[in-house]
């Protein structure tokens, strides 16, 4: 076994020495929730690729590059080419997982590996939601001891552990050689700049899918053999977030399961914008989408939301993707916040641009965790609407049905809705000893469990 020092150190080892003992069948919980994630992953990955950009990538890929991984909506690609193309497409419309506690989405980054290898390499169903499982308890746990420094995204760093572990699990190597395809991947872990955000310029969605493709590289090379220093996890941490080593890192227990903690958005938008957004979406239902009558808007929010998405006037999708303004504007007018609003048509909209410059931005500091208060004034006084909680949050979970209503939404402008409701059936239905695939018609009798 790999040695790591008991002092000042990352306790990976341990939780891959748990994870190499875990079997689905004995976690139904844990199965169901990673069902929920790679479905709606997939889903945000599917409406992703129909976008100019992913369509002309995929096509210099397959040109390049052509393999067995063939996801929907796009040409047969090499493992490494569809987890790039099926990594930025889902992150495309910011409308993907995320853990509170890791400040980051380690499903973002283990997903599109663990498909794009099982398609890949003939893998089970079973066999892919493990490696889902693997890579959410490892990257989670990294998100949560890795912080980052001012200037940096969170994408493309510490998720880089995510889908190492889903790698490895698909690749079938031993706990020795995972920590070592682990340690080989902090001795280079990426520092993703957040300047194209604030540029509004799409190169942050490349970020995941570098870290899938370095992923693979390393996982490869460890199974061949190659070798990295124990302490790397600790320099990474070191250089991503500037801060002394530490001598306690915050790490969850072996046995607890960050995954089921995970949550799953109902908007496309950062999450910080969902609470915005609820609140504008009450609005919405009270009063419909008049909002003519509107002369000041006020929202009220916690610091985190205000440092991250305080973009305003946004001219780009990515710039409203993490825009408080941008995504409560859309919300009162038309009662939703999906991948349309950020449609090239919104940036024109004058009464969109009208609402946006009405809101005032305020931090309050009685909104401890995550919440927001939207205050609407008009010549008829105020109104006030406010939450602190959204679907999604742990303690009010997305449902599935809630979960499949919006994959389906995603993916059926795209590949139709035969083909959407027979990729729902097997994600969430099919048997775990199934064979891996996105079915074009019904998934059959046979392979649904009973």
């Amino acid at each position: 076994m790999l040695s790591v020092p008991q002092r000042d150190t990352i306790p990976f080892q341990e939780t891959v020495a748990w994870l190499h003992g875990v079997r689905l069948a004995g976690e139904p919980a844990v199965a169901a929730k990673a069902r929920l994630l790679l479905l709606d992953t997939i889903a945000c990955a599917v409406v992703g690729m129909a976008e100019p950009e992913l369509k002309a990538l995929t096509a210099e890929l397959a040109a390049t590059s052509p393999g067995r991984a063939q996801w929907p909506a796009a040409d047969a690609l090499s493992p490494g080419s569809a987890t790039f193309v099926a990594s930025m497409a889902a992150c495309w419309h910011e409308a993907c997982e995320g853990l509170a506690r890791a400040h980051g989405r380690p499903g973002l980054h283990a997903i599109p590996v663990a498909v794009s290898l099982g398609l890949a390499r003939g893998a089970t169903l079973g066999a892919v939601l493990e490696a889902i499982v693997h890579g959410y308890e490892i990257g989670g746990r990294a998100g949560q001891a890795m912080r980052i420094r001012s200037g940096l995204h969170v994408d493309g760093t510490w998720g880089v552990f995510a889908a190492v572990a889903a790698a490895a699990r698909l690749m079938n190597l031993t706990p020795e050689k995972t920590l070592h395809a682990l340690a080989i991947a902090a001795c280079q872990m990426p520092t993703s700049l957040y300047a194209p955000i604030a540029a509004g310029r799409t190169a942050r969605n490349t970020y995941v899918g570098h870290a899938g493709l370095l992923a693979l590289h390393v996982t490869a090379a460890a199974r061949a053999g190659v070798t990295a220093p124990e302490d790397a996890f600790v320099q990474a941490a070191h250089v991503l977030g500037g801060t002394p080593p530490a001598t306690s890192w915050p790490w969850a227990k072996a046995g607890e399961f960050l995954i089921l903690q995970s949550y799953l958005k109902p908007f496309a938008a950062v999450r910080h914008v969902h609470y915005a957004a609820a609140c504008a979406l009450q609005r919405f239902a009270a009063r419909g989408g008049d909002t003519a009558a509107i002369a000041a808007l006020e929202l009220h929010t916690y610091q985190e939301a205000m440092t991250y998405c305080g973009n305003r006037a946004a001219s780009t999708a990515i710039q409203a993707q993490f825009s408080l303004t941008h995504g409560t504007a859309f919300a009162i007018r038309h009662g939703t916040l999906g991948p349309e609003a950020y449609a090239a048509s919104v940036f024109t909209d004058p009464e969109h641009a009208r609402l946006e410059r009405l809101i005032t931005l305020h931090v309050d500091p009685a909104i401890a965790h995550r919440g927001a208060r939207l205050v609407v004034k008009t010549k008829d006084g105020h109104e006030t609407y406010e939450t602190a909680t959204v679907p999604g949050d742990p303690e009010n979970p997305l449902s599935t049905e809630a979960a499949t209503a919006k994959a389906l939404a995603y993916m059926t402008p795209v590949i139709g809705t035969s083909r959407a409701n027979a990729i729902v059936a097997h994600v969430l239905h099919a048997a775990p000893e199934a064979a891996f695939a996105f079915p074009e018609a019904a998934v059959s009798a046979r392979t649904v469990r009973g």
